[in-house]
């Protein structure tokens, strides 16, 4: 099934690091015109001369998915660059624990702006390609955290990532057919996202958490599972945690 990645025009944001630049650099591998954004470029840059020495064929894009200017300006740089867009991957994201009662509005509003806006913003701009096109895939990133409430601590970041399982299975009722909707469900995956908390008790508690975490290329493993699927086949849900993992 590898010839239904290979020529595949993939972007993926939060591709500076982690799951990203794991998930890049695999389907670079396997033949993916892969399209890496995220607000590093020297990351960026150093990922994708890594790629091209190894034979991948990758393009940078700098982007903040806070900023729907950006998001847009990927989308339509893509388009430009290769004619199409055959996956788009919501990747990027901020895990930020805290116990509600510490009030971290500001942390709050990043999780939102990031996790829930900087998906939206991408569905926004991918969407009317994928529809002129008559295909397309979205792959996004939510959570086991999206699955079962992440508290004390994590109850903020929870809500984002539940609700990035709800935009997607509306998103699939509605536009699917000739569009399909992949979630990805990530447990305890070696990424900077356990570096994202301020709060010093949440954030000793998420790295003793992350102490079972396995590599992030195995969720590149399960995207291009997602991928290579024929056409009329749509992995709706992948929820992938360390063995030992228990929540």
């Amino acid at each position: 099934m590898e010839d239904n990645i290979k020529g595949k025009v993939v972007i993926v944001t939060g591709g500076s690091s982690g799951l990203g630049e794991h998930t890049a650099r695999h389907l670079a591998s396997k033949g993916a015109k892969v399209i890496i954004a995220a607000r590093r470029k020297e990351k960026l840059q150093a990922i994708a001369e890594d790629i091209q020495k190894n034979g991948g064929e990758v393009f940078v894009v700098k982007t903040d998915v806070t900023n729907r200017e950006e998001v847009k300006n990927l989308i339509e740089t893509t388009k430009r660059e290769y004619g199409k867009i055959d996956v788009l991957i919501n990747n990027a994201g901020l895990m930020a624990i805290a116990p509600i009662a510490e009030d971290k509005v500001e942390e709050w509003d990043k999780m939102i702006d990031i996790n829930i806006k900087g998906v939206l913003y991408g569905i926004s701009a991918a969407l009317p390609v994928f529809q002129e096109q008559g295909y397309g895939h979205f792959i996004n990133l939510s959570s086991v955290a999206g699955i079962k409430v992440f508290s004390p601590g994590g109850t903020v970041y929870s809500g984002t990532k539940y609700a990035v399982r709800a935009i997607s299975e509306g998103l699939r009722h509605e536009v699917g057919g000739n569009i399909r909707t992949t979630t990805i469900e990530p447990g305890a995956i070696e990424s900077e996202l356990k570096f994202g908390s301020s709060h010093d008790e949440s954030a000793e508690n998420v790295k003793e958490f992350y102490k079972q975490a396995i590599p992030a290329d195995s969720i590149a493993r399960a995207v291009v599972y997602a991928i290579e699927q024929p056409n009329d086949v749509d992995v709706n849900e992948i929820v992938i945690r360390p063995t030992v993992q228990e929540f």
